[in-house]
C-alpha cells in the first residue's frame, strides 16, 4: 500500500482519541487502595503523589496521582482530624479517584478525596502487627523488668529543641520545692512524624555508647497536638525502646489510646509535666521514707535506752544492796577485830609496862653515874675552849689584825692604801698601809 493510500493520524489526534475514549470507558469515581510512595507537593501548593501496589516488597504496579491545591487542603485537615497524622510518605490510603488521561501530562488518577477511616484501620493493624512482633521476640515487658535506680538522678532526655513539653519538663525539675538536683544530657530528635523514627533510634544508639553515665532515658514532646503520633507504633522504634538496657520513660503529650511505645516503656506519663512530678515524686517518696527510718530509728532506741536504764537500775539496786550487806559484813568483822587487837593491846602493853619498869630500876645506878663522868668531861672541854678563846692571847700582849673583816694570813692580799683594823686587849684601831716590806 503505498503512503498515499495509508491513513495516516497526528499525534494529537492520537492521544485525543485515548482521551475521549478513556473519558467515555472511565466515566465514574473509583475508590482505589493504593500506598502514596512520594507525595511530590509542589510550592503552587498541588501535589504529584507517585501511587504504587507493593507484593512480597516489590512493585507491581505504579501511576502518578494529582491533587490539586484546594482539594489537598481539605482532604489533609480531614485526615489530620480523624487520623491525627498529615498525608505523608509510606502510607497506604483509600482513594477516590477520577482516571483522567491529558494530552501533554498523560495518564493520571485524580484524587477527589481520601477516606480518613482506612487509613486508621491500616494504623491500627500498624500497631497490632508490631504488637505480634514485639511478642514473639519477647520484648514486650524487657524495660519494663529493667531495675529502675533509687534515686534517678542522672537523665538522658529525648526531644526537639523547640518543644514546649521539653520546657515543660525542664521547669518541673528545675523548679520543685526540695530543691533535688538533676542531671540533665540532651539529645536533640524529631519526635512527630515520619523523621521521629530513625531519629529516635540515632538517639538511642547514642546514650547506650556512654550507657554508665545515665539512669534512665527520657522521651518527652508536649504542646497538646496528637499529630505525628504513628511514628509511636513503628516496629523498629517500639524495638529499640523495649529491649534498651535501662529504663525509658516516655512523657509524649496526648489523650487518646496508649501507642505501643508508651506500652514497652519502663513507664509512661500524659504529659512531660506529669513525668517530671514522677520524677521528683521519686526523690520525694525515697526522702519521706528516710523520714520515717529516722523516726523509727529514734523510737527504737529511746525504747532499747529504756530496757537498759531499767536494766541498770536493777542492777545498781542488786549491787547496792550487795555492797551494802558486805559493808555490814566488813564491820561486824572490823569491831570483831577490833575488840581482839584492844584485848590484845591491853594485855601487850601491861607486860611492857612491867618489863620497862624493871628495866628503869636497873638502869638508874647506872645512868648517874654516867651522867656524872660526861659532866666532868664537859668541864674539861668547856676549860680548854676558855684556853683558846683569844682574848687571852690580847692578854699576853698579842695583837689581831684584820682586813676587810678577815685575819691576815699567808694568803691574804694586802695592797698600799688598804684599809686594816687591828684589834688588841685595849680595843680596836684602823689605819691605812702606807707602804709594804715583804720577807723573802
Amino acid at each position: 500500500m503505498s503512503s498515499s493510500e495509508k491513513q495516516i493520524f497526528s499525534l494529537k489526534q492520537v492521544v485525543q482519541s485515548i482521551q475521549k475514549t478513556i473519558e467515555e470507558r472511565y466515566s465514574t469515581n473509583y475508590w482505589v487502595k493504593a500506598e502514596m510512595h512520594k507525595m511530590n507537593r509542589y510550592p503552587s501548593g498541588h501535589a504529584f503523589p507517585e501511587l504504587v501496589q507493593k507484593e512480597d516488597g516489590k512493585i507491581v504496579a505504579q501511576i502518578t496521582g494529582t491533587i490539586w491545591k484546594q482539594q489537598l487542603e481539605r482532604i489533609n485537615e480531614a485526615f489530620i482530624q480523624v487520623v491525627k497524622e498529615p498525608l505523608q510518605d509510606g502510607k497506604t490510603l483509600l482513594l477516590l479517584v477520577k482516571i483522567n488521561y491529558h494530552p501533554t501530562f498523560g495518564l493520571t488518577l485524580q484524587i477527589l478525596d481520601i477516606d480518613p477511616s482506612y487509613s486508621l484501620g491500616e494504623l491500627q493493624r500498624e500497631r497490632e502487627e508490631t504488637l505480634k512482633k514485639l511478642e514473639a521476640l519477647q520484648l514486650i515487658n524487657r524495660n519494663q523488668s529493667r531495675e529502675f535506680p533509687l534515686l534517678p538522678k542522672r537523665l538522658a532526655i529525648i526531644s526537639g529543641d523547640s518543644s514546649k513539653g521539653l520546657s515543660d519538663f525542664y521547669q518541673v525539675l528545675q523548679e520543685n520545692p526540695y530543691n533535688y538536683y538533676f542531671e540533665t544530657t540532651f539529645f536533640e530528635a524529631y519526635v512527630q512524624g515520619d523523621l521521629a523514627v530513625n531519629s529516635i533510634c540515632n538517639a538511642l544508639e547514642k546514650i547506650k555508647e556512654n550507657i554508665a553515665k545515665y539512669d534512665v532515658v527520657v522521651i518527652v514532646r508536649g504542646g497538646g497536638a496528637e499529630v505525628g503520633m504513628t511514628c509511636y507504633n513503628h516496629f523498629d522504634l517500639c524495638k529499640s525502646i523495649a529491649s534498651f538496657p535501662i529504663p525509658v520513660l516516655t512523657g509524649i503529650g496526648h489523650s487518646t489510646n496508649l501507642t505501643v511505645a508508651e506500652m514497652v516503656s519502663f513507664r509512661n506519663a500524659i504529659t512531660p509535666t506529669k513525668l517530671a512530678e514522677f520524677l521528683v515524686l521519686t526523690f520525694r517518696e525515697f526522702d519521706l521514707e528516710i523520714e520515717k527510718l529516722l523516726k523509727q530509728l529514734s523510737l527504737e532506741s529511746e525504747r532499747l535506752l529504756s530496757m537498759k536504764q531499767l536494766k541498770l537500775i536493777a542492777q545498781v539496786n542488786g549491787l547496792t544492796q550487795l555492797v551494802q550487806k558486805r559493808i555490814r559484813n566488813a564491820k561486824e568483822r572490823f569491831l570483831s577485830l577490833q575488840f581482839q587487837v584492844q584485848h590484845q593491846s591491853r594485855s601487850q602493853l601491861a607486860k611492857h609496862q612491867q618489863a620497862i619498869e624493871n628495866k628503869e630500876t636497873r638502869l638508874k645506878p647506872q645512868v648517874q653515874f654516867f651522867l656524872e663522868k660526861e659532866v666532868q668531861k664537859i668541864q674539861q672541854v668547856e676549860e680548854k675552849v676558855q684556853f683558846l678563846d683569844p682574848i687571852h692571847v690580847l692578854k699576853r700582849g698579842y695583837s689581831i689584825t684584820r682586813i676587810k673583816g678577815k685575819a691576815i694570813d699567808g694568803n691574804a692580799l694586802i695592797e698600799v692604801d688598804s684599809e686594816i683594823e687591828t684589834q688588841t686587849i685595849q680595843g680596836t684601831f684602823s689605819a691605812k698601809v702606807t707602804s709594804i716590806s715583804r720577807n723573802a
